[in-house]
């Protein structure tokens, strides 16, 4: 998928599949600009009608923690190992597979150092050009 030029994977009527390692993900410290971040991700539109709708896998290992805002509702669902994170408020969660994260708007997110997992998500937004799928 050309990231200068993103579509949408729903495109007509049926089924799709997306086995597992599609995606090449991109790596985070290089878009964050965080030096020691283990973290990578990628994402893609399933629809940017004024329902947007963004599917996209994001995996941690342990590095360095690196804070995230969430503008939109998002969930996770964790697929391998652990994702460990805090609030602004210094609550701690620990989220291991099969739990499931959801995000609301507005919210700041610190994902420690010792996470060291894999997840898909869903977030209903546009997907942003930064975390389409390396070529």
């Amino acid at each position: 998928m050309d990231k200068l030029n993103m579509t949408t994977m729903i495109d007509k009527p049926g089924i799709s599949l997306f086995k597992a390692g599609s995606f090449n993900l991109n790596e985070l410290n290089e878009i964050l600009e965080i030096e020691g971040l283990q973290s990578q991700m990628a994402e893609v539109a399933v629809t940017n009608n004024s329902n947007a709708l963004t599917i996209g896998h994001f995996a941690m290992q342990p590095g360095v923690e690196f804070e995230y805002f969430y503008d939109s509702v998002e969930y996770k669902v964790v697929t391998k190992g652990k994702i460990v994170m805090r609030d602004q408020q210094g609550n701690k969660y620990v989220a291991e597979v099969g739990d499931v994260i959801l995000f609301s708007p507005d919210v700041t997110v610190i994902f420690d150092a010792e996470s060291d997992g894999e997840a898909i998500y869903t977030a209903h937004r546009k997907a942003a050009a930064e975390f389409a799928p390396l070529a």
